[in-house]
């Protein structure tokens, strides 16, 4: 457990930030400053209620930005970003994505994700359910050939929400992250894992269980993992810098990973990887490639119906198990819920790589009105810092949402 320090403010390198709503009701809302005024004096009004929304949210940015530059330290690659609603109040880079080339970090740096690439593997099985390819209480045997009798009555609703019973990772001598594993021998050798505990009974965290999600979204709809994540979520929500090998970076967007030494350690996507992106200890349950900006057009997209119907989107947030007991912390689907300021329920969740440079942190409002993101190259520095400690997307939903 690494001990609490006071960091010094790192300095920012801010793009201009966005003042109006994004995506559709942005137009919904500029399609009616286009309506002639019907009278002078309600135009007054309406010019003196826009002053004073602008100057509260001055002000929120203002508070954002301190809170922000309190909290991190000085020598990391980061970038933050917040929203209420549809709004975005705040968008920031700190410190260097390549310290070889001074590259600055900014909103439209690409970040390796890791474990939030969970709620995409998560939204994929609920558009499946939603198209009719299959449901959450289905067996995994009848969706992946070749299992055991142990496994066949894992249920689709349990590797989502980490109850099956299976493992964090497949034995070492199935090797790391890296390893050239393919689809089918990932489900061989869950075939001769042990089940650690009683299906359906304890939550235990999972990453070999997301990695048979990503197999069953292959399975069922015929197209590998990236591909029908491209056409049926990240396409209809505009996330077109999110993704393994389709979205078409340069390698100068994309953050140098830094070990605990700083020492640099590649970028995500020169490790090695299979043709259609990673092998299959990491598909996912990690390595999805995105920037705060698709974050928060994710973001966008949970509001309303045009990635997931609203079924979908309640079983995403639904608290379907408790992680330490009825009163503390539960896990949805691919998300953590939880209590933020007042009591709202707050969906979050985090990522670090196996390298620990890249680390990501997720946290919006269960009702959509407050988003926060946090992403980092450099999460970890031997006896200096851990950014995991800080919960700082968290906060700032709790800071939007009491102001």
């Amino acid at each position: 457990m690494s001990r609490p320090m006071t960091f010094r403010p790192a300095g920012a390198s801010t793009t201009a930030l966005a003042r109006t709503p994004v995506g559709r009701r942005a137009l919904v809302r500029g399609a009616a400053l286009l309506v002639p005024s019907l009278g002078g004096g309600a135009a007054c009004a309406s010019k003196a209620a826009d002053r004073r929304k602008r100057r509260r949210g001055d002000g929120l940015r203002d508070r954002i930005h301190e809170t922000v530059t309190a909290e991190l330290p000085k020598g990391p690659g980061v970038t933050v970003l917040a929203a209420r609603g549809s709004e975005l109040l705040y968008g920031a880079g700190f410190g260097l994505a390549d310290r070889a080339h001074r590259t600055r970090c900014a909103r439209e740096t690409v970040y390796d994700i890791a474990s939030n690439t969970k709620q995409f593997t998560a939204a994929a099985v609920l558009k499946l359910e939603a198209q009719g390819r299959l449901g959450v209480d289905d067996r995994i045997g009848d969706l992946l050939p070749g299992l055991p009798p142990d496994k066949r009555p894992l249920t689709v609703h349990q590797l989502l929400t980490h109850t099956s019973g299976l493992p964090e990772f497949l034995p070492d001598r199935y090797g790391d992250d890296y390893a050239k594993l393919s689809r089918a021998q990932l489900v061989a050798a869950t075939a001769h894992t042990r089940l650690h505990s009683r299906p359906g009974r304890t939550f235990r965290y999972s990453n070999l269980g997301y990695s048979l999600l990503a197999a069953i979204v292959e399975v069922r709809s015929g197209l590998s993992y990236e591909r029908y994540l491209a056409r049926h979520l990240l396409g209809p929500a505009r996330l077109d810098r999110t993704g393994h090998v389709l979205p078409r970076w340069r390698t100068s967007d994309i953050a140098v990973e830094y070990d605990e030494r700083g020492r640099p350690a590649g970028r995500p996507n020169t490790h090695p990887w299979a043709p259609d992106g990673p092998y299959w200890n990491l598909r996912g349950n990690g390595g999805l490639l995105s920037t705060a900006e698709d974050l928060f057009r994710w973001h966008l997209a949970l509001r309303g119906d045009d990635v997931l119907p609203a079924a979908a989107r309640r079983k995403l947030f639904a608290r379907h198990v408790s992680e330490k007991g009825d009163e503390g912390p539960a896990y949805g689907y691919g998300w953590a819920l939880g209590r933020g300021a007042g009591g709202h329920p707050v969906a979050s969740h985090t990522g670090q790589s196996q390298i620990g440079g890249s680390y990501s942190e997720i946290a919006r409002s269960v009702d959509g009105g407050a988003f926060a993101c946090v992403a980092t190259n450099f999460s970890t520095k031997k006896d200096g810092w851990e950014l995991v400690d800080h919960g700082l997307a968290r906060r700032l939903v709790d800071l939007i949402r009491t102001s």
